[in-house]
């Protein structure tokens, strides 16, 4: 509405400004005429008693009124130039996309008028993000029906072996079935925490807890997995009571932990939970190989991975579900060199809500 008035006022202005620059003209042209006339040819200028106005009057009055004519048309010719040029291309450009050509947009006159210019300019923001999230749509269709498409043959074949007979009903069997539905159940909720995540609809039960405990809970978890890869666990805790979503917080280490897990040398792992610049920060460091620098910036990205990764590799989304999750706490995550030569990956969340 601001933008609105805006343009309005510059029209009345312009077209202000050209009337009074005509009755300007005319005024003072009409003083230099009869200056002239009187000087020159006075009998040339009609007389007291005469009421139409002699031929070197009608004169002026043609000229003066055909300049006025010519100067208006051009006014109204920049100003349509500067506000319809514009205007054309974001009609034109969202005729295109309503048809599906998400690629196109707007020119505007090189002289347009704020309004108009800035309206092109946010034409083509909306085109440009439009394109991208039509882009990020179908990397991600892709994306989710490769990561589905294995659980779901693995598990096709090995049932209708069982069906004919091929496989023999055998506890091992059962167990990698079993292995493979977890692995969906893990990826559908990794799913569904990103999805509400982008949507700005992912829900927490955010109260003061003994986080400390929390993540003790989650490494003796993973304890026995992580020992047998290789991994010593050192913790640094800060035992007091913090506030968080524990669930949530919880679902995010193991993200991190099994990262280090599959990405990391074997070697030490350093869990440090401190308060520090009003934020609550929860680092976990390894010894190496660390991050290539031209993945850094998009290592918390759905569905990227890193070299090969040990023990399969991965979905692709648990780090994107540890910035989900942080976020929605109001903090941001950070990837950055360890001092062992390896990563430190940090979630860090404001300690008040």
């Amino acid at each position: 509405m601001n933008r609105l008035h805006g343009l309005s006022r510059r029209i009345a202005l312009t077209v202000a400004i050209l009337v009074a620059s005509v009755m300007l003209a005319s005024v003072v042209g009409s003083y230099i005429f009869y200056a002239l006339m009187f000087s020159y040819a006075p009998d040339q200028v009609s007389g007291d008693n005469q009421w139409l106005p002699s031929r070197a009057e009608w004169g002026w009055i043609v000229a003066s009124t055909a300049c006025a004519v010519v100067l208006a048309f051009a006014v109204a010719v920049r100003l349509a130039r500067r506000l319809l040029v514009p205007l054309t291309s974001v009609a034109d450009g969202l005729r295109r996309v309503s048809q599906g050509d998400l690629a196109v947009r707007a020119n505007g006159a090189d002289n347009a008028l704020g309004e108009a210019s800035q309206l092109v300019d946010d034409f083509n923001t909306m085109a440009q993000r439009l394109e991208r999230m039509a882009g990020e749509q179908r990397f991600w269709n892709a994306a989710i029906a490769h990561e589905l498409r294995t659980p779901v043959t693995i598990l096709r074949g090995r049932l209708q072996g069982l069906a004919e007979g091929v496989f023999a009903p055998d506890p091992k069997l059962f167990h990698s079935l079993l292995a493979q539905v977890e692995h969906l159940g893990r990826l559908i909720e990794d799913l569904r925490v990103v999805g509400l995540a982008d949507g700005g609809h992912l829900a927490l039960q955010r109260a003061p807890c003994r986080l400390a405990d929390e993540i003790r809970s989650v490494v003796n978890l993973l304890g026995p997995d992580l020992r047998a890869a290789g991994f010593t666990p050192v913790m640094d805790l800060d035992e007091a009571e913090l506030p968080c979503d524990a669930a949530r917080i919880r679902q995010a280490l193991l993200a991190l932990l099994d990262n280090a897990r599959r990405h990391a040398l074997p070697g030490v792992l350093d869990i440090v939970l401190c308060r520090a610049g009003g934020e609550v920060r929860l680092t976990v460091s390894d010894a190496g190989p660390g991050v290539d620098p031209a993945l850094a910036a998009s290592i918390f990205d759905a569905f990227q991975r890193g070299a090969a990764a040990r023990g399969g590799t991965g979905s692709g989304l648990g780090l994107a579900v540890v910035r989900a999750i942080v976020q929605a706490h109001g903090g941001q995550v950070r990837c950055r060199p360890s001092a062992a030569g390896g990563t430190t990956f940090e979630m860090a969340w404001p300690t008040a809500a």
